[in-house]
């Protein structure tokens, strides 16, 4: 859906203004995720339940309750440690920010062939996702828009297929559980995802994958031929290019390490935001683990998520926050 009525848009600001004033804990995380610009979150979740009022409200209730119950506010204060399990984290869920397209957008590299995801137990990754895309909207994203001038709310993504084995396919429960997480609770932020690289095995992967993803994502998703420098160097500078996308490559910036700026400046923020919280209160220790049914549908996953985070409703709260979500002491 391209336009969004403005008649939409007011009638769903009315209904969020309504619900704010009753539920204190939900307007106070809407502020958080909207950091200034509500009519554009609005927007987006209508986007995404094709302009219907009636059912963005409920996509965007949702979503508020999932941040409010999994206490997504404070997801930033909670970096992975020890360091090294971050780390592990890092060279096996590869991510990375490159640079910014012409038009402000943030650059995401991902390595998609070659994550291999084993380095750490299922929550860890879904921690780490969570907390990029927290750090992306309430860090990066505000920066864009002070440095060009305008409001910069999406990014690109650039998935490097190098690697890639039809064995990824086992990662596919861990796949579609940070899907369902974007899909749900950040949608309409990304514009684009260009594939690049992309081995003979992909085709068949895709088969696979095409059917998980909701249809506004799958027609956001572009094939370029190799490496992809060509058609990129349209829409952002060469110096913006992943290290992956670049055809004389030799001893470029690898953007997934942990020792890229990108991610030393991430943790070292959330190792800050941390230390803050902890001179309020201290954080205490736990996990989360969830279990899915080898045929789980969207639902299935959200419903299960869902009752797993659940178990952590009842912890003592500090002012700020309804729930923790826990971060295990185990490093495997």
């Amino acid at each position: 859906m391209a336009i969004v009525p403005q008649e939409s848009i007011t009638q769903f600001q009315v209904l969020m203004d309504e619900l704010c004033a009753v539920e204190e804990s939900l307007g106070r995380t809407f502020q958080n995720m909207h950091q200034g610009y509500p009519h554009e979150t609005l927007t987006r979740f209508l986007k995404a339940r094709e302009g219907i009022v009636e059912r963005a409200h409920k996509m965007l209730v949702d979503c508020l309750n999932w941040r409010v119950e999994n206490d997504i506010d404070n997801m930033l204060t909670k970096p992975i440690v020890p360091v090294e399990l971050y780390r592990a984290i890092r060279d096996s869920q590869l991510i990375g920010l490159s640079g910014y397209s012409f038009e402000g957008l943030p650059v995401f590299a991902i390595g998609a062939g070659l994550s291999t995801f084993d380095q750490a137990s299922v929550h860890y990754y879904v921690q780490s996702h969570i907390q990029i895309n927290e750090y992306r909207d309430r860090v990066i994203l505000p920066e864009a828009t002070k440095k060009y001038g305008k409001h910069v709310s999406k990014c690109i993504k650039i998935l490097d297929m190098t690697g890639l084995r039809l064995s990824a396919l086992n990662h596919i429960k861990l796949l579609t559980i940070i899907s369902s997480i974007d899909d749900l609770n950040y949608p309409e932020k990304t514009k684009t995802y260009y594939i690049v690289n992309a081995p003979y095995v992909f085709s068949a992967c895709w088969k696979v994958v095409k059917p998980l993803l909701q249809e506004r994502t799958r027609s956001k998703i572009d094939v370029l031929s190799g490496c992809g420098e060509d058609d990129l160097l349209k829409v952002m500078e060469y110096s913006s290019l992943p290290h992956f996308c670049r055809k004389r490559s030799s001893g470029d910036e690898n953007c997934f390490s942990l020792d890229h700026h990108f991610h030393q400046q991430h943790y070292n923020y959330m190792k800050d935001q941390s230390s803050i919280r902890r001179s309020i209160e201290p954080l205490k220790q736990g996990s989360v683990h969830v279990t899915l049914p080898e045929d789980a549908d969207e639902e299935d996953i959200a419903k299960a998520l869902e009752s797993e985070l659940e178990k952590f409703k009842d912890l003592d709260r500090c002012s700020e926050s309804v729930t923790d979500l826990k971060i295990s002491d185990e490093k495997r």
